[in-house]
């Protein structure tokens, strides 16, 4: 299996690219530091590299958490990625065709690919394996990982489990076996849909469950949003190729209860100041360059949701509040008064 990626008999410690240096993608350079491959980081903010290097610490996005020096920081995309084996990409979904356009595609075809990513493109209601593969055309594997795993938790070597999927099953154990370690634990899966998917509309019901908590109104209703998000999710995940045992596991149920529960959550974190009263263009501004992905794919999923002829009362009501400035209280009284109907 290690020949057929172009790794020698036996050999797993690997060249590694992580592409975004973000909170996720500057946790993921550690992991795979800490299990001994090495490692490059590239960012799309010059500034932010020349800072790292200089502090050792990725205070924009993720404070208090040295970055050893044996992890390469890069300004330079191609100069980051040529000696790789495997490239991640840790690059919000909305910005990773205009950064892959602005890369060498070229330098692409020989790499092993892991996502990270988890959205949907707006204008195109894409995934990120189609975008990818429509501007780099062909690489050697691909895959994507997901599951509840806060880079702030991850980057302090806490226990969580994810997992990760690829249509080759081969890749998606190599993958395992690259990432895992005692506190990271790895599943595999060939759905790449439905894992891309549970990573992207969790974000989602991470609002609606920020919205809840910023309201007050309790835990009853957020369990209750959380349970019928997950049914949600899978209706409408279902429909667009996903599985229904991959909306149930770690990149499904897993997704959506760490990221409507988590103090670290962005996503919540918008809903919660939604639901306080502040308006969203006010709550995003004092986020500075820190993207909460659930605002657009809001955007991407009541677009498909509606292509699709899906019903998706939560989405639509997410949707309402952020780009109809819906009053929150609104929201929840149509979500309530809807007409009855049985559970299953």
């Amino acid at each position: 299996m290690e020949q057929k990626y172009g790794l020698t008999e036996g050999k797993m410690k690997i060249n590694a690219t992580v592409l975004g240096d973000g909170a996720w993608g500057t946790a993921i350079a550690l992991l795979l530091h800490l299990n001994g491959h090495k490692v490059s980081l590239w960012g799309a903010f010059p500034e932010n590299i020349c800072e790292i290097r200089k502090t050792r610490e990725n205070s924009r996005f993720l404070p208090g958490i040295r970055i050893p020096e044996e992890i390469g920081l890069f300004e330079d995309g191609n100069e980051a990625i040529k000696k790789s084996e495997l490239v991640v990409l840790a690059i919000p979904s909305q910005f990773l065709r205009s950064v892959l356009r602005n890369l060498n595609v070229e330098l692409f075809k020989d790499k092993m690919i892991l996502n990270l990513a988890k959205g949907i493109e707006n204008n195109t209601l894409k995934r990120v394996s189609e975008v990818f593969s429509e501007e780099v055309k062909k690489s050697k594997a691909y895959a994507v990982l997901s599951g509840p795993s806060h880079a702030e938790e991850v980057s302090v070597n806490q226990p969580t489990a994810v997992v990760v999927a690829s249509k080759s099953k081969e890749y998606a154990i190599l993958i395992q076996k690259i990432f895992m370690n005692k506190n990271f634990r790895v599943y595999t899966s060939n759905d790449v849909i439905g894992v891309e998917l549970g990573g992207a509309l969790k974000n989602i019901y991470a609002i609606a469950a920020g919205i809840s908590d910023g309201m007050k109104l309790g835990d009853n209703a957020k369990a209750a949003l959380i349970t019928r998000a997950i049914a949600e999710l899978a209706r409408l995940g279902k429909i667009l190729g996903g599985k229904q045992e991959t909306f149930s596991g770690l990149s499904g149920t897993g997704d959506i209860i760490v990221t409507c529960m988590s103090k670290h959550s962005r996503n919540r974190f918008v809903g919660e100041e939604l639901g306080k009263g502040r308006k969203l263009n006010d709550i995003l501004a004092s986020m500075g360059n820190v993207v909460a992905e659930g605002v657009k794919t809001t955007n991407s999923a009541f677009n498909l949701a509606k292509k699709y002829n899906v019903d998706t009362p939560i989405i639509n009501e997410v949707y309402s509040g952020l780009y109809d400035n819906k009053d929150p209280r609104s929201c929840l009284i149509d979500l309530m008064t809807r007409k009855a109907k049985s559970e299953f």
